[in-house]
Parts: structure tokens; sequence; C-alpha cells
């Protein structure tokens, strides 16, 4: 299968399709950041840039077996001013189907957010639709969660909550369209459950961890297969404190102290304790104000910043695959801000997966 790609982002079309052997015939990105991904990536792949000028690019019809893209969604998100096809972004819908009209390619892969069913009343998304059709292909659309999308690669699918249109469309055969987005087994999940919305999500993140991770158990996993949302906050355990018992929360030196625990009327050494804690010295109050107490990890945790490489899995995304040279410095350098944009923009690898073995599975069982 020869695929092109617009929009492309990173490309999480071609991270998704690589193990079906399909080949990316060209992609077309203009962001800067997104395009060094690209030429990182995918060296011998063209990047035609501007899919607004797309009659200049040197593909001709037959070239494409797949058109694949998620134009902007800013234009039917519900979060922004939804100006729809008059929003110059939205207008790239019309594009993707320009292309699609000259290239005439036999499958079609379209991915937006979900406001685009109800922007302009439904009628953007009519236009869109009636547009596939005036061009002979057969359609379907669904609505898709990556949290419940499990595929080959990705069994457990992927930890976040986004849901995404995606339309297939297939040159004169609507049959096969709706065939590759049935639903299986795999997307099924408890709908009541999904449908109620999530309330003190962030109020209550410090109380919802359950327990508490000592140093040692840290140093016997695999930070790689196991990386904590939620950081533990070091405090310091003098022999005064009573009210703590000696269990699984003592931890031994490599944990940073900052404040130590004393009785409650004991504010002196505490007070030296935060003195040198906000001049950053490290210095920790013992019982008499003067020495190290035992640094401990409390239940009480605060929830930090997911990384980038956090970010890349949530998306289905290859560990560091965003981590590259990026302005004359190399991989390590590169900053973090481009990388969690151009993740956060992206599709959902898992997803793309599951289209692509449909489509796959399809052509394999109806061979003409």
């Amino acid at each position: 299968m020869r695929y092109l790609s617009v929009c492309s982002g990173i490309e999480a079309a071609t991270v998704a399709w690589h193990g079906l052997g399909w080949t990316p015939v060209g992609f077309s990105e203009i962001e800067p950041f997104p395009s060094a991904v690209l030429a990182h990536h995918y060296p011998n792949v063209p990047n035609f840039g501007d899919m607004t000028k797309h009659e200049q690019w040197p593909l001709q019809p037959g070239s494409i077996d797949l058109l694949v893209g998620g134009t902007p969604c800013q234009s039917f998100s519900v979060a922004g001013l939804r100006k729809g096809l008059e929003d110059p972004r939205g207008n790239l819908m019309l594009t993707y189907l320009a292309i699609a009209a000259r290239l005439r390619p036999k499958y079609l892969v379209w991915e937006n957010v979900p406001g685009v069913l109800s922007s302009n009343g439904g009628r953007d998304f009519g236009t869109f639709l009636g547009a596939l059709g005036e061009l002979g292909y057969g359609f379907a659309y669904r609505v898709l969660d990556a949290q419940y999308v499990r595929v080959g690669r990705w069994p457990r699918a992927v930890p976040q909550r986004r849901r995404r249109v995606f339309v297939v469309g297939c040159l004169g055969d609507g049959t096969a369209a709706a065939e590759v987005l049935a639903l299986e087994e795999g997307l099924r999940r408890h709908i009541e459950a999904q449908s109620k919305k999530g309330k003190n999500t962030a109020s209550n993140a410090e109380s919802s961890v359950a327990r508490c991770i000592t140093t040692g158990e840290m140093k016997r996993q695999d930070y790689e297969t196991c990386t904590m949302v939620a950081q533990p906050v070091p405090f310091t355990k003098s022999k005064r404190a009573q009210s703590v018992t000696d269990d699984e929360t003592w931890v031994d030196g490599q944990v940073n102290p900052t404040l130590s625990l004393f009785d409650k009327g004991d504010t002196r050494a505490t007070t030296v304790a935060v003195a040198h804690a906000l001049r950053g010295d490290g210095f920790d109050a013992s019982e008499d104000g003067t020495g190290r107490g035992t640094p401990l990890i409390p239940q009480a945790m605060t929830v930090r910043r997911l990384t980038p490489r956090e970010y890349e899995r949530l998306q289905g995304f290859p560990d560091d695959y965003t981590l590259i040279p990026w302005r004359k410095k190399p991989a390590e350098e590169c900053p973090d801000g481009p990388r969690y944009r151009a993740l956060g923009n992206s599709m959902a690898v898992n997803c793309m997966s599951w289209i692509g073995e449909r489509i796959a599975k399809w052509e394999a069982e109806h061979e003409r």
C-alpha cells in the first residue's frame, strides 16, 4: 500500500503502519520541528511542504493507494472559536478533498476532533461527507477513544482519554469503509462509566496515592518500565517524632531532605530548617536544631509534569522518538517545548494502527 500523508506532524501513521509493509510516498508538513523529526527518521521520504501547493507536487493519478491526514482542528474544536470553514485552517479540509480529487487514491483516512460533528450546526462536516460522495467515495465515520483501542503492538491501548473522529473512504465501495470501522471486541467499553464526568481530579491528586514508595524500593525497580507520575515529597524524621512509626517510610540518605518533623511545640528547630531550606544549602535540623535527621518519603504526594518520553508513550510512539538534533544542537540538548507541542498535535498511534490493520484485512479478504 502506497500512501501520501498530509498535515503529517511527526507521522503517527507511518509509525503505526510500518509493520504492515506500507510505503510512504511523501509527507506534507510545514512546521519546523515536526519537519525536522520527519527528516531525522525518514530521510528518504520527501516532505512536499505546503499542502495548498499540491498541484506542484510530482505526483500523478495512480501514484498512491491511500491518502491520510488530520487537517487542523482548531477551527472545529469546542475550545476554539468554532469558525469552521470560515477559518483558513478549516479550509484545509477542502484542500484535502482537492488532493483526493486529483490523485484518486482507493482509500482515504481523515481525522479530526469531535467538535467537527457540531461545527456550524453540523454543516461543515456534512459538506465534507457530501464532497466525498460527489467524488465517488463510499464512506463511514466513527469516534474512537484512544484509551479503548487495543491492537497488535498496543494490547493495553494508551493511558489517556483522547476522542477523535475518523472517516474512512473507499473509492466506489461504501461497504469496505463500513467494514473497516466496524466495532470489534477490542473497542468495547462500559458506556455508563465513560459518560460520567470526572470530578475533583486535580484537588484529589495528593490523597489518591495509596502508599509510600521508599528509595530502596525505587532502586529495585526498572525506571524505564515504572515511572511515577506522582512524585514523592521528601521530609525528615527526627528521633522525637514519635507520631511516625518505623515502617516502610524510612529511606536512605539519597533523598534530599527539606524540612524536619518535630513535636508541635518545637518551633525553633522547624524555623531553622525552613530558613536553610529557602536558602537551598541542604541544612536539615535534628532534634536540637543543629544536626541532621533521617529523610523519608511520606504518603502525601505532589503531581509533577509529565516528561516528553511519557508524552510519547501516551501517544504510542517509541521512547525518545522526538529527541532529535535541533537547531545545531545534539539530540541530548533538544528542548522539551517543541516536543510537547508536536506530540500534543499528533494522532494516537494505536488508533492509526487499528485502522491500518482493518484496511489490510479487508484488502486480503477481497483481493480482485
